[in-house]
């Protein structure tokens, strides 16, 4: 997958689908690193921060933590 393509998919992604590639993606995953570590992590705290406590835990409790 093309940087583009990651950041498309980053834009495109809910908060949801993001903080459950951030708990399950493996060690060194190139989703987190360099300029597309920081793309996402900024994404993702945008996303967090449009939403309420209430549908942040319920997003993790939809994620869990184990596969």
């Amino acid at each position: 997958m093309t940087q583009e393509e990651m950041m498309k998919w980053i834009d495109q992604a809910s908060y949801e689908q993001l903080l459950s590639k951030w708990r399950f993606s493996s060690a060194g995953s190139p989703w987190f690193q360099d300029q597309i570590g920081d793309y996402y992590a900024m994404v993702m705290r945008r996303r967090e921060e449009e939403m309420s406590n209430d549908e942040r835990v319920r997003a993790s409790k939809n994620v869990g933590w184990e596969r």
